[in-house]
């Protein structure tokens, strides 16, 4: 939702609302692809723990990792949110990729995209461009934040994906490093209704 909802038709049989990772990685990159062109990047998400891990040291299916505790450590992990992204915007196909740490929080994560863009710009630029998409087209979907907050202010925040402006970091004019936050409980809930919402609307109209 706010990314490609447009793509929508009543007949589809399975349809996705994706993870709260992409739908909290999505927006900022079809504002950031639009505007200056993604070359290549990579992301990494700070996620919080979820129900699938463990209270302590077990068994997991998945890996060795993903079996420890969860309040007690910071454990490396897949995620499949740039893959999906990638199929929510084709145009950045083959250009992202990424990773996950599981960190011993309740809620709330954070994106980090570090990119290569194809056309040189200014992070004020950048900023400035975000909080334009953030202000119109994309609003409710990509948020835009100026303020030196932490993760637990964004607990209940019902955006996809909040840009944090004061955390990013450019090294020249085409490589930058992006941070946005994300409720991926609660955020993430919102969108799925979101989606049905809109599926219910165009199914109405195509009757």
């Amino acid at each position: 939702m706010g990314v490609n909802q447009e793509t929508y038709k009543p007949e589809m049989q399975a349809v996705s609302c994706a993870s709260c990772t992409t739908n909290g990685l999505a927006p900022m990159v079809k504002a950031i692809n639009d505007a200056f062109g993604i070359k290549r990047g990579l992301m990494t998400t700070i996620h919080a723990m979820t129900a699938s891990q463990p209270t302590v040291d077990g068994a997991s299916k998945k890996d060795w990792r993903g079996g420890r505790a969860a309040s007690g450590n910071i454990i490396p992990s897949s995620t499949g949110a740039a893959k999906a992204c990638a199929k929510v915007i084709p145009a950045i196909k083959g250009k992202l990729t990424g990773m996950a740490f599981r960190v011993p929080t309740i809620d709330v994560s954070v994106v980090d995209l570090t990119c290569e863009l194809e056309k040189p710009t200014t992070y004020p630029d950048i900023c400035a461009e975000i909080q334009r998409r953030a202000n119109g087209d994309m609003k409710g979907y990509l948020g835009y934040c100026d303020e030196s907050l932490v993760s637990t202010d964004f607990e209940t925040c019902a955006i996809s994906c909040t840009f944090d402006s004061k955390a990013g970091i450019m090294l020249d004019s085409t490589f930058v490093k992006l941070v946005a936050w994300y409720d991926n409980e609660w955020g993430y809930s919102c969108r799925v209704v979101d989606l049905i919402k809109h599926m219910a609307k165009e199914d109405a109209k195509a009757r």
